[in-house]
């Protein structure tokens, strides 16, 4: 009986060890993946605060590019009332040089 009994301990034991030693492989690969992570996650966080100082220094550019669209924008209402007002006035002035 006791050697029944220390063969199932040994074996509880050894598993148990077993368990640990997965476990121990899975932490290290675990780990290996989060630095392979890290590697690459480092430099995309540099190219990323690059990037965003460059949109910085052309965004009063951009602010610029905006206001010239806003002007031209009210230019082509400007000049579409224009239009329409110089129709009139030609339709108008026909209408006198008939009578």
């Amino acid at each position: 009986m006791f050697s029944k009994m220390a063969m199932y301990l040994t074996g509880e034991l050894t598993a148990t060890s077993k368990d640990y030693k997965l476990l121990e492989n899975m932490n290290k690969l675990t780990s290996l993946k989060y630095l392979e992570m890290k590697d690459i996650a480092v430099p995309r966080s540099r190219n990323s605060k690059a990037l965003k100082q460059k949109h910085a220094a052309l965004q009063p550019y951009l602010d610029q590019i905006t206001s010239i669209e806003e002007q031209v924008a009210a230019l082509e209402q400007a000049a579409c009332k224009l239009d329409a007002h110089s129709k009139k006035l030609e339709a108008k002035y026909k209408q006198l040089e008939r009578r």
